[in-house]
């Protein structure tokens, strides 16, 4: 797949469960439960309703505040009708004869006491009818306003004590193992969900077979291994295949991280792994699992920093428990890497991971076989051929093609229809490989051309060399990061990669530079990924893969990682004057293909123009238009042999005449 990017710009771990969460093995943690949350708002509540009863009281209508004097005045001139009078506080609320500035009701304040024989008097002379109220206080209010304080106070120190006692308990339980025991029950995922793979199910099939049937073993003399370690590519279904063991061994499984040994506190990490292999022989016969083991397993006392202590300290433990293992056990060690190069050799010796387990990217029946597994809960139309699909996705992993199903089902939703079809598939991929189509790019016309150009420069290199992978689509649409894209994809599978083979994918990724100074005269910046590419192949046919005769059968691999501290002061292990020659044969190999694309463009120039005036009104060409576009534009008068494509879908390379000859 080539590409041309756009112009570049100017220059300018968990923490520990809680009280009552259940923890990594699945059973509740000893701290307390939380409180409930609706009591606090149950007694605000109380609180509340208490205070509202006892402050609405009396009556709505206007009433006259008068002092004493006030109200023996009114008595004396014979304007109360009544007054009712409360000896225990004093207070006397009374109606008038006639209502006074618009009221009709008045309050006041008496004595304290019974009313003297001489008031009495004037209110009996003046016909004022005199009722007595004793007012009680409310018992439950009064209980209630000794009592809510104290409960308030006991329940506060009740919760800070629950709430030390949780976090006493989350200290206690730091050192325990956060791994998760499966019993035969649980897991629901078996080997019939894991497609392909059939020698890696083998293997993980005889571990499983000796903890259930030991005995077949023992009889000829076998020892099982006692370590299996899983090492590939991400997403290619390492933790997939170490589930559905846990779903066909019928014995416990118990299934840690390595992240989850890891703790900010000094030696959690080696009391978790004694804790995990003490559960692991409670259960015996069992299968400890530990994903990502790079993450603790890094070899030590490397790095810019020196080592770490902790980590380390953490391995050193387990490398004594896998040492600690006795035949008669039971135990068997499964674990999932996608860095091996960075474990420490004593994890790798035998007695301790005997056997590594490569889990590669799958094959083209593999991929198939997946893909039927990703099918099974999708509505997927007629014209999707599953053969197509699987054979358009080389170097994909379970998770590239699991993702690429999905992105296929979306495109589906979005154009409202009830199946997906192959065209959402289409569409899926080139999402998945080119990157998302950004329409709100707007290029003008001289950016097109260019653009134009430089993909049909790709495109025709790809077509009429015989080696290059074939061209399956053409845009200039702008897609990701480039402004355009030329898409190959292989026939079928390879495994390695000749001479002849690197030479084309060289021409091809100069045929968008080249095709750009042949017909514009001037380079653009649209190349600068081309040549990155290009510059990083020749680089290494001639220093890993001896494809130079100056430098010849000679390798010098790549520089290790910084962060492991092998290349902390790098090295070369080859002279000043074997560096300048494969700098020389590096610029031999580019400059000789430069030459050879621009001999081959020159002489498809009819096509290149074809294809660029196409794409300018297409946009988008796939294959087969590419191959029909050239061929109408430049027939048999280019000269030369050249490959086509016949009716029953085989390809054969002709010679200026038509006529088959041998490649």
């Amino acid at each position: 797949m080539s590409s041309r990017p756009p112009e570049p710009p100017a220059p300018g771990q968990g923490p520990d469960p809680g009280p009552g969460r259940p923890t990594g093995d699945g059973t509740p943690s000893s701290g307390p439960r939380p409180w409930p949350r609706w009591l606090p708002l149950l007694v605000v509540g109380i609180v509340v309703a208490v205070f509202v009863a006892t402050s609405m009281r009396g009556s709505t209508t206007e009433t006259d505040e008068l002092s004493y004097s006030e109200f023996t005045a009114a008595v004396q001139a014979d304007e109360v009708k009544s007054i009712e009078y409360d000896p225990t506080n004093g207070h006397i609320s009374g109606e008038y004869r006639q209502p006074q500035d618009g009221t009709t009701e008045f309050t006041s304040s008496g004595p304290n006491d019974d009313l003297q024989e001489a008031q009495l008097a004037e209110l009996e002379k003046q016909g004022v009818d005199v009722d007595y109220v004793r007012t009680t206080s409310n018992p439950l209010l009064g209980i209630l306003l000794w009592v809510l304080p104290l409960v308030l106070i006991i329940g506060f120190f009740v919760w800070m004590n629950r709430r030390a006692q949780g976090q006493m308990g989350a200290v206690m339980n730091i050192g325990r193992s956060r791994a998760k025991v499966y019993n035969a029950e649980k897991p629901k995922t078996t080997f019939a969900d894991v497609a392909g793979y059939g020698p890696v199910k083998q293997e993980i099939t005889e571990v499983v077979d000796f903890l259930k049937n030991p005995g077949k073993f023992k009889e000829i003399g076998a020892r099982i291994p006692r370590g299996v370690l899983l090492v590939g590519p991400p997403g290619t279904g390492k933790t997939l295949i170490a589930r559905a063991v846990a779903g066909e061994a019928g014995v416990p499984f118990v299934a840690i991280t390595g992240s989850d040994f890891m703790e900010m506190f000094v030696g959690v990490g080696a009391a978790r792994v004694r804790d995990l292999f003490q559960t692991a022989r409670k259960q015996a016969p069992a299968i400890i699992f530990i994903d990502e083991i790079d993450s603790i397993g890094r070899k030590r006392g490397a790095g810019l920093g020196g080592g770490h202590d902790e980590r380390e300290q953490t391995l050193n433990q387990m490398l004594a428990e896998m040492d600690g293992f006795e035949t008669g056990e039971g135990l068997v060690m499964i674990a999932a890497t996608n860095r091996p190069d960075i474990l420490d050799s004593a994890l790798l010796r035998p007695g301790r991971f005997d056997r590594q387990i490569t889990v590669p990217l799958p094959t083209l029946e593999e991929r198939i076989e997946i893909l039927k597994v990703h099918f099974r809960d999708k509505k997927i139309a007629g014209d999707v051929k599953i053969e197509t699909v699987a054979r358009g996705t080389p170097g994909m992993s379970g998770a590239d093609l699991a993702n690429l199903v999905n992105e296929a089902a979306l495109f589906a939703v979005r154009r409202a229809e009830s199946a997906v079809h192959a065209e959402d598939f289409e569409d899926a991929r080139d999402r998945v490989l080119m990157g998302l189509k950004r329409p709100s790019v707007m290029m003008n016309d001289e950016e097109k051309e260019h653009t134009a150009y430089h993909e049909a420069g790709h495109a025709i290199t790809a077509y009429v060399l015989e080696h290059a992978d074939p061209v399956h689509k053409v845009t200039i649409l702008p897609t990701g990061m480039a402004l355009g894209m030329t898409q190959q994809l292989p026939e079928e599978e390879r495994y390695a990669h000749d001479k002849h083979f690197l030479d084309d994918m060289l021409c091809v990724l100069l045929g968008g530079r080249v095709a750009e100074e042949i017909v514009f005269g001037s380079q653009s910046t649209g190349a600068s990924n081309d040549l990155v590419r290009g510059t990083e192949i020749a680089r290494r046919m001639v220093r890993e893969w001896g494809m130079s005769d100056r430098v010849g059968p000679m390798a010098w691999g790549s520089q290790g990682a910084v962060f492991l501290g092998e290349d902390l002061v790098h090295t070369r292990d080859y002279s000043d004057e074997t560096a300048r020659v494969i700098d020389e044969e590096v610029e031999r190999i580019l400059r000789t293909q430069e030459m050879r694309t621009r001999e081959l463009l020159m002489k498809y120039r009819l096509g290149l123009d074809a294809v660029s005036s196409a794409l300018l009104e297409h946009e988008t060409l796939d294959g087969l238009e590419i191959e029909r576009l050239v061929d109408g534009a430049v027939g048999y008068h280019a000269g030369g042999p050249r490959r086509v494509r016949l009716a029953d879908g085989t390809e054969e390379i002709v010679d200026d005449e038509g006529q088959p000859i041998e490649p």
